[in-house]
């Protein structure tokens, strides 16, 4: 039997604010969390891109010392937003053995990784802290979480690149509706804005190199977009059967119904032109949910703002809705937020349940001449999405080939 499954919690710290709450409401403002690096190593590494969507939360002035000590950043985000989902969902008392995590990196622990060797050339082995390996390992944000609050019945990290955290969603329907839990915190976090990270993506010619004007580099869809603007932070959302929520007493933002896992086996960068893979994923997540294209009344598209992903996205999608794509509102959030990598299907899915929690469609900033070959409804003022049953998707694609969909119904 098929268990109702519900979204009870959201938490965040991303580029638009140190909270679920500000975040959504800086993106309903249309704000950009994109700014200029002001970190020495931009200059003396004479970096081709100098600004980023960095976190607005200093986890320093939320955490404790010992944690930002003993954390690499994209623990310290997790650990942020896990802990703001989990109060906003009444802390619910669970038995351990019945709590879990699922959580997704694309990268993991960079800034411990690359210290630790900057400290092992420069001063010894003997001064590489004793914490090195925990701190950089890719389900270090997982366990953080995990073991704050006493999760027992399975933490797992998925690591597929920018596709991770929409994985993580998705399994953690699955293990719920297998009965391996009555509770999971869901999500997925990233800090990779350092000097590597920046400069082999620059390499790529991935990102964009709007310098002069970061707030409005991000730019999906628009037929000047030249690369996506890269982000940092953490999102996390309680799931939970209804029966469970219900018996407590619980408030229920939105129904998690389905999730979908495919790849393309093309190319370990580019995306399948053709989308035919992004598309199963995309089917079998609405199929998942008992439900019909015709029902999908809103779209969080992947949208990075490459020249390429973003059309082989909307060939995806066209190869989906067909005719029905054309009355389809569709969002492209990392406008806003930058691309959190491995954090972003969790930031994009918090902003999809905020759509139906609210019945509003977020705007997609920075389209000041769309693109005629991706011919989308984009959303550029937030759009109310009316009443009644909604069903809405959320698009994660990475590079290996990865995509991930999930999709939620409005309660």
């Amino acid at each position: 039997m098929t268990k109702k499954i519900v979204v009870t919690g959201v938490g965040a710290a991303s580029p638009l604010g140190g909270t679920a709450a500000e975040s959504w409401k800086a993106l309903l403002a249309g704000e950009s969390g994109a700014s200029t690096i002001e970190k020495e190593w931009v200059s003396e590494l004479e970096l081709p891109v100098t600004f980023a969507a960095q976190a607005r939360v200093d986890a320093a002035s939320v955490l404790e010392r010992h944690e930002v000590k003993r954390l690499d950043p994209s623990s310290q985000f997790a650990l942020i937003a896990g802990r703001e989902a989990y109060a906003d969902a009444g802390s619910p008392e669970v038995e351990p053995e019945r709590l879990a995590v699922d959580w997704a990196t694309g990268i993991g622990g960079v800034w411990t990784l690359i210290d630790a060797w900057d400290t092992l050339r420069e001063r010894g082995p003997r001064r590489v802290m004793p914490m090195t390996v925990p701190m950089l390992m890719p389900n270090g944000p997982g366990a953080a979480i995990g073991m704050d609050l006493h999760a027992r019945a399975g933490i797992r990290t998925v690591v597929s690149a920018c596709a991770s955290s929409t994985e993580s969603i998705a399994n953690a329907y699955d293990h719920l509706q297998q009965g391996l839990a009555d509770v999971v915190i869901a999500g997925g976090s990233e800090a990779a804005i350092h000097p590597l990270p920046i400069a082999s993506f620059a390499a790529m010619q991935a990102l964009s190199k709007r310098n002069d004007d970061p707030a409005t580099a991000s730019r999906p869809y628009d037929v000047t977009r030249d690369g996506f603007v890269l982000g940092e932070g953490a999102a996390a959302l309680v799931l939970e059967t209804e029966e469970h929520a219900k018996a407590r007493g619980a408030k229920i933002y939105a129904e998690l119904v389905g999730g979908s896992v495919t790849s393309d086996a093309y190319h370990i960068t580019a995306p399948d032109p053709e989308g035919s893979a992004a598309a199963r994923a995309m089917i079998a997540a609405v199929e998942g949910a008992g439900a019909s294209l015709s029902d999908v009344a809103h779209i969080n598209a992947h949208a990075t703002s490459t020249p390429v992903g973003d059309i082989a996205e909307y060939n995806a999608l066209r190869r989906v809705f067909g005719g029905l794509l054309d009355g389809i509102p569709v969002s492209a959030t990392k406008a806003s937020t930058g691309h959190l990598l491995g954090g972003a299907g969790a930031i994009e899915a918090l902003f999809t349940v905020m759509a139906l929690h609210e019945r509003v469609a977020p705007p997609t900033i920075n389209l000041t001449e769309k693109d005629p070959e991706i011919p989308l409804d984009v959303v550029t003022a937030p759009r109310a999405l009316g009443g009644g049953d909604l069903l809405a998707i959320s698009n994660s694609f990475g590079f290996g080939g990865h995509n991930a969909v999930v999709a939620f119904r409005s309660v």
